[in-house]
């Protein structure tokens, strides 16, 4: 059986950090004192120093209030900024006059729409060929990007000689709302924007992709959802998210969860980083050690958490650890979305 690789990732950012300009925005969203307090709490434990925008400040975009910006005008500023993020994602790759021979363009979006959409853009500018198959992940969440994963992977195995190009893409800022709950503030509190784009092939170099899982968590198909507003996109990220995780990742679901594997015969966690209390669940309720978890905890709190990006973010940190001499092996990447769903990857480098 043909195995695929990962053999590459690229990723970028927008220019501007946009991490302290949301808090103070945010701060002043509250009309009780007590909840401005537990939020600056919040801020100031939350393991996040930067986060990513195409916009400067919420002002420079929003103005006054969020909530007079409709969807329709977000969508607008999605349309403007999202080709040239993702072709700059591309161009990370370096694939020169190979980008001709790319066969498959797997596009994984789920924060902005439109169309011809970013997959055109793409064919125009990075030299790739237009009759590529071309398909479309959208509006899956943050575990989106192993879904764009997986398809690679069942590609490469159906036809060995495929070259497919996965491009995540996540604009979360244009979603900003204000709020008198405290729960959605600090559900905006985590959220950044990015890309990240991967070759895989059947080429033996990089990230080996030996299986996949995903795992429904009975009854908690509220604490994350996401629907079309009005006013832009609307995220409920409850805080019991991390403990239905801790229940999820028991002894008696783990064996479930891993495809069958031992815990202790993995070597590298590329876990979803959807927040601090997240990353500590996970590592609690797996008994990891907090070397475990530093690339998910190193993209936390560089980058936040940009959707279905940000497990990519976290395998281009182990792969560029272990190109450095960091620790290679066994490993599986874990990233959580609606449903309360849990999608696993099993890799090996």
């Amino acid at each position: 059986m043909v195995t695929a690789f990962v053999n590459r990732i690229s990723t970028v950012v927008p220019e501007h950090d946009v991490h302290q300009a949301f808090v103070d925005f945010a701060d002043g969203t509250f009309s009780q004192r007590r909840k401005q307090l537990l939020f600056r709490r919040m801020a100031d434990r939350c393991q996040i120093s930067h986060r990513w925008a195409g916009i400067a400040s919420p002002e420079s975009f929003y103005g006054d209030d969020p909530n007079k910006v409709d969807t329709a005008t977000r969508m607008v500023e999605f349309e403007r900024n999202a080709p040239d993020l993702a072709v700059r994602a591309v161009e990370g790759l370096e694939l020169g006059d190979r980008a001709a021979e790319i066969t498959h363009l797997i596009v994984v979006t789920c924060t902005g729409f439109y169309s011809p959409g970013i997959d055109f853009e793409l064919i125009k500018r990075c030299g790739i060929s237009s009759s590529v198959e071309r398909t479309q992940i959208g509006f899956m969440g943050c575990f989106a990007g192993i879904n764009g994963l997986k398809l690679a992977h069942h590609i490469v195995r159906s036809e060995p000689g495929a070259r497919v190009l996965v491009v995540s893409l996540e604009l979360c800022s244009l979603h900003l709302q204000r709020s008198e709950s405290l729960e959605t503030m600090l559900s905006f509190l985590v959220f950044g924007d990015g890309s990240a784009a991967v070759l895989v092939s059947a080429d033996e170099e990089g990230i080996a992709l030996d299986s996949f899982n995903a795992v429904m968590v009975p009854d908690t198909s509220e604490l994350i959802t996401w629907r079309i507003g009005d006013i832009g996109f609307d995220m409920v990220l409850s805080g019991k998210v991390p403990g239905a995780l801790s229940r999820a990742l028991d002894e008696k679901n783990l064996k479930t969860i891993l495809a069958g594997a031992d815990k202790d015969s993995i070597d590298l966690w590329a876990v979803h980083p959807g927040g601090r209390s997240i990353l500590d669940a996970v590592e609690e309720s797996l008994g990891l050690d907090h070397r475990d978890l530093a690339p998910s905890r190193h993209v936390l709190d560089n980058y936040g958490n940009m959707s279905s990006a940000t497990v990519l973010f976290v395998l281009a940190e182990i792969m560029e650890r272990a190109k450095n001499g960091g620790p290679t092996g066994s490993g599986c990447a874990m990233a959580f979305g609606p449903g309360l769903t849990a999608e696993t990857m099993l890799f090996h480098i």
